[in-house]
């Protein structure tokens, strides 16, 4: 499969590496030099210098023989234009990175799409989604509705105390199996996809899958309560944290802090009426005492310097706060921060790079997302007819130790799945996989 992807930075730059490990022929566009050639210094590809808006640099980097035409320039219109010629010269699939949420509604993905732009992803809105996520369920390091909500994956820190520490999952006994299924644990920097003989330990990071009403089952197996969230404050007023701002109910008070006294000024008069924008640092003791911090149930930190977040977010639990959020975009850093036992971190690139994967997947996956705290992906599949997980238990596919399956909906009825289960043509199943190839994945189901 030939990939073309416009754009060097951090994002391009991420993409086509996890890219190249799939076995992909990449090529790498940027009219900045300087760019180019420190994304091929670490990477095995093809880099061209190009702009992604010109029609001959277009032809010349080879976009009539692509199969998927990427543009993650920092620039949208850079983006949405690239993606029309791209399509135009040949490209078989194209996707645009914007930075307008109005582009995503169906009548105008649907314009877009008869422009030539086969799909559009904006980060910053599926980062809000999960910041949204993180204040319904601040109990949990990660929470993903898979299958439209019919299925959840839950990702929970469990610590001395609670009834699941010290067992052996063999001893969580038959009954829990059908409630629940533990699909990987995070164990410091190793990623264990668990089996009977795996035993629980104090710090570890453990990852369930269940149906919607098991909720609360597998937050009381974990030990965890369940705070009401009266109060969020958020430090740095990005594109993220007015789109999480929107999702946020109006019952709860919400606090914006931003350094920059212009871009408060303009706030001022767009902002809901009910959030409260304050100007300063949001690592200012007094500032954060006049807010009110030792009364605020989750604090977000989302200013463009990941150091300043992770920072902000361990100040904030001195104050006692019980959730924090952290963007943090430096991906060598995540097992740092939380190994600082940061609540939830938000990195775009992993983001990004989940929407790529279900590209690549095809029809048969609606959704992949790359965890951040385990290094892994989960994926929603559809079981094909002659595919190679039908027909026999799970216990007999000889998967390895590096998938598991985490959970199907069947007709429409959500189930666990063990090693005697057998699927079914048209099953959709959860899919946990950590140090696989998508193409491993997308060959078991096809």
């Amino acid at each position: 499969m030939r990939i073309l992807i416009a754009g060097a930075g951090e994002v391009g730059t991420h993409l086509a590496k996890l890219l190249s490990n799939e076995d992909f022929d990449i090529t790498l566009i940027d009219p900045d030099p300087a760019r180019l050639e420190q994304a091929s210094h670490r990477l095995e590809l093809l880099a061209i210098q190009a702009n992604p808006t010109s029609l001959k640099d277009l032809q010349e980097a080879g976009v009539s023989n692509t199969d998927l035409f990427i543009s993650v320039t920092p620039e949208e219109s850079t983006n949405l234009t690239a993606s029309i010629l791209a399509s135009r010269l040949g490209a078989k699939r194209t996707l645009a990175r914007i930075n307008n949420h109005e582009y995503l509604t169906p009548d105008n993905m649907t314009f877009f799409e008869n422009l030539g732009i086969n799909s559009m992803i904006y980060p910053e809105e599926l980062a809000a989604d999960e910041i949204y996520a993180a204040i319904r369920y601040p109990w949990a390091r990660q929470f993903i509705e898979l299958f439209n909500g019919s299925l959840i994956l839950v990702g929970v820190k469990v610590r001395n105390g609670a009834e699941l520490v010290g067992k052996y999952l063999h001893e969580l006994g038959k009954d829990n199996n059908k409630v629940f299924h533990i699909v990987a644990i995070k164990r410091d920097l190793e990623t264990i996809i668990p089996s009977g003989n795996t035993r629980v330990e104090h710090g570890d990071v453990v990852f369930f899958t269940c149906a919607p009403d098991q909720i609360s089952t597998v937050r009381s197996i974990a030990g965890k309560r369940n705070p009401t969230v009266h109060k969020v404050v958020i430090m740095g007023a990005s594109r993220t944290a007015l789109r999480a701002i929107a999702r946020i109910p109006k019952n709860i008070n919400v606090c914006l802090i931003e350094r920059n006294k212009e871009k408060c000024i303009k706030l001022s008069s767009v902002l809901p009426s009910e959030v409260k924008l304050y100007h300063g640092d949001g690592r200012d003791p007094d500032l954060l005492k006049e807010i009110g911090l030792n009364e605020t149930d989750v604090f977000i930190a989302l200013t463009e310097n990941s150091e300043t977040n992770v920072m902000a977010c361990l100040s904030a639990k001195r104050y006692g706060v019980f959730k924090t959020v952290a963007k943090e975009e430096n991906i060598d850093y995540i097992h740092l921060a939380y190994g600082l036992d940061i609540g939830t971190l938000i990195n775009k690139k992993l983001i990004t790079a989940g929407h790529i994967f279900r590209m690549l997947l095809g029809a048969d996956s609606s959704t992949v997302k790359c965890l951040s705290v385990a290094n892994a992906d989960v994926a929603e599949l559809i079981a094909k007819r002659d595919s190679k997980v039908i027909a026999k238990p799970i216990k007999e596919l000889n998967l390895g130790n590096n998938i598991t399956f985490g959970g199907m909906v069947r007709n429409g009825v959500p189930m666990m799945i063990d090693g005697d289960t057998v699927l079914e043509p048209y099953d959709h199943v959860a899919v946990f996989c950590h140090d696989i190839s998508m193409n491993q994945l997308k060959d078991l189901f096809n």
